[in-house]
């Protein structure tokens, strides 16, 4: 964690007022005063804010269901940001751990955790992520596999990684991919020869979209832990 995160997270300091006083010395890591608040910290390193001692506050695990019309960012835009419907202490601790566009639902999480985060949004660990797909056509019958293949995306080196599709209806399907390239989704079905209508994603890795839209929870103990292992389970499902 960079040391003027770990100090905003043991103390009531604004942001300036961390980075006023790394930059004056008053920070120490193992007894060495730093002046960079990049620097970083691991939980077995010693830091005081004028000697004393400081540790931080637990980390955070929040499930979202992200309605339509709202941005994962920090702050509003356009739209409002996702962050208005938390009734959270400090929420400009926490960020989004895999975007949504603003025009799609469903379970967004979010962290204050950076490596958790890293987790779920490395390609190193194909962590799957399964959204429902509306087309304005109906599915060809050659998709599935062309997608468990691998496709070419205008402007992408190479395929794009082995993909599970899953028909429910002539013009809905569940997708369930293990990477996340920029609108991938949506121009997965571009490429051959469709269109998304509406999207809305519903599961990542083992958790599942479980509240109503707008509403939010926290993570159990067991689904944050399922994030932290080695290499995701998922990679059979797409197999």
């Amino acid at each position: 964690m960079r040391l003027d995160r770990f100090v905003s997270k043991s103390t009531e300091l604004t942001q300036q007022q961390v980075s006023d006083c790394i930059a004056q010395a008053n920070v120490s890591v193992n007894g060495v005063a730093v002046t960079d608040e990049a620097t970083q910290v691991h939980e077995n390193n010693l830091v005081q804010f004028n000697g004393q001692t400081l540790v931080p506050r637990p980390f955070r695990y929040l499930l979202l269901h992200k309605p339509q019309q709202t941005l994962c960012s920090n702050v509003d835009g356009v739209f409002p940001s996702v962050f208005s419907l938390l009734d959270i202490e400090r929420p400009s601790e926490l960020h989004i751990a895999g975007r949504l566009d603003a025009d799609t639902t469903g379970l967004v999480l979010i962290t204050d955790d950076g490596r958790w985060t890293f987790n779920i949004t490395s390609p190193k660990y194909a962590c799957y992520k399964t959204y429902r797909v509306n087309l304005a056509k109906p599915i060809k019958e050659d998709v599935a596999e062309r997608f468990a293949n691998g496709i070419s995306l205008s402007g992408e080196k190479g395929l794009t990684l082995p993909a599970k599709l899953e028909v429910i209806s002539a013009q809905q399907v569940l997708l369930t991919l293990t990477e996340g390239k920029f609108h991938q989704v949506k121009r997965m079905f571009a490429a051959v020869g469709n269109k998304v209508v509406t999207l809305h994603r519903q599961r990542i890795g083992a958790v599942e979209l479980d509240v109503p839209e707008g509403q939010w929870r926290y993570l159990t103990a067991k689904e944050i832990s399922s994030f932290y292992s080695a290499k995701s389970e998922d990679g059979a499902a797409l197999s």
